[in-house]
């Protein structure tokens, strides 16, 4: 397995496993939608986002959004999606991501990753957990639609 950075190159090959992270979490499918979204965000360099790829093929991603800490005047990372072909679950390509995204963290001096998951997400929360991610207990989480 090879992790690579995607560039404008490569938003061909990750946006098909993006659209289909997307209907994991109950999205339509939208190809064309899933394209224009990765490619606006590595063009403006919104994000960061890296491929796993195996033998060639494209098998998993994740996209890193940065933020920053205001109380530890940091960046922070937020890890945003992680997605892993279903034929190559338990093959060790999420963990390889996780571990890129927390190397890139890193490398920028971030203070750390953060990341949620869906309550339901069980194999997602033990494979966070085994990584040494801690669950956060002390707050709640709010979302205002507009």
């Amino acid at each position: 397995m090879h992790i690579i950075s995607v560039t404008p190159n490569e938003v061909g090959l990750v946006a098909p496993l993006f659209d289909q992270y997307r209907v994991f979490y109950r999205q339509p499918s939208d190809p064309a939608l899933a394209q224009a979204f990765i490619a606006e965000r590595v063009a403006n360099r919104e994000s960061v986002i890296f491929l796993a790829l195996q033998d060639g093929e494209p098998v998993g991603f994740t996209q890193l959004y940065p933020s920053f800490s205001s109380v530890s005047a940091r960046r922070t990372w937020i890890l945003n999606d992680l997605y892993v072909v279903p034929s190559c679950r338990g093959q060790g390509v999420g963990s390889a991501l996780l571990e890129r995204a927390r190397a890139h963290a890193q490398a920028t001096g971030a203070k750390g990753l953060g990341l949620q998951t869906a309550v339901d997400n069980l194999n997602a929360q033990r494979l966070y957990e085994a990584l040494g991610y801690r669950r956060e207990e002390g707050f709640y989480s709010y979302f205002l639609a507009v």
